[in-house]
């Protein structure tokens, strides 16, 4: 492959989502159902989430869209208007408990290094806020590794329409053949086949082989192959 750049998903790609997200979404929904038990578990259904154990189904729109996808079904879920107001309230705790709860999934702090090494550039490109995916990139000592970082809100659409890769290539000056897109959903890979990048699955996610294959170039574990695919020493 000549690539110049790499750029990764984040949720399910390098940051582990059940971690994560469990307890972020769960007291969030709790938070915003103020006590209301129906409520409560008709967000619960929503975003096909088990309350007993804090996880997320495989079917979980949860998983791929973002605050502007799912905030109406949470808005009704709730009997309020999905207005900005509701959006801001959403993100903002959403956020709060993802940064508390950020973990990493993969390695990245020794995937990253190694790719940075080789010479890579990095970026991030997720459906998460960018200022959420800022704050975790920082709690997890990554940002130093990466020139990028582009959200749902950054102004560039939202995966799986592929504004925001474009909007990363234009960035760094690069044709899209010499970016890969690494993410571990549909959503990425359609993401990265419009945008006419290299699409790297890895099944670190919800998403297995069988199901992510026939849209990929490629489908790895995880992150930690990644060097190997690249023709690098996993070592550094």
């Amino acid at each position: 492959m000549r690539l110049k750049a790499i750029l990764f998903d984040k949720d399910g790609t390098f940051v582990d989502f059940h971690a994560t997200w469990g307890p972020a979404l769960d007291q969030a929904m709790r938070t915003l159902a103020g006590g209301d038990e129906a409520a409560l578990e008709r967000l619960a259904y929503t975003n096909r989430f088990d309350l007993a154990t804090r996880r997320l189904r495989p079917t979980s729109p949860f998983i791929a869209e973002a605050t502007a996808d799912f905030a109406r079904r949470w808005a009704a879920a709730l009997g309020r208007d999905a207005d900005a107001a509701f959006h801001r309230e959403m993100d903002r705790l959403l956020d709060a408990g993802a940064l508390a709860n950020a973990t990493p999934l993969g390695a990245p702090e020794r995937v990253f290094p190694i790719l940075r090494r080789a010479g890579y550039r990095l970026g991030v490109i997720t459906n998460d806020t960018e200022a959420g995916a800022r704050n975790q990139c920082a709690r997890l000592a990554l940002s130093d590794h990466l020139e990028a970082i582009v959200g749902y809100d950054s102004g560039h659409g939202r995966k799986p329409a592929p504004g925001q890769i474009l909007h990363v290539a234009r960035l760094f000056g690069l044709a899209p053949q010499e970016i890969a897109m690494v993410g571990d959903t549909l959503h990425d890979m359609a993401a990265a086949r419009a945008a006419g990048v290299v699409s790297i699955a890895v099944t670190s996610g919800f998403a297995g082989r069988e199901e992510l294959a026939p849209h990929a170039d490629h489908v790895i574990d995880g992150i930690g192959a990644l060097p190997g695919l690249l023709g690098l020493q996993s070592s550094g």
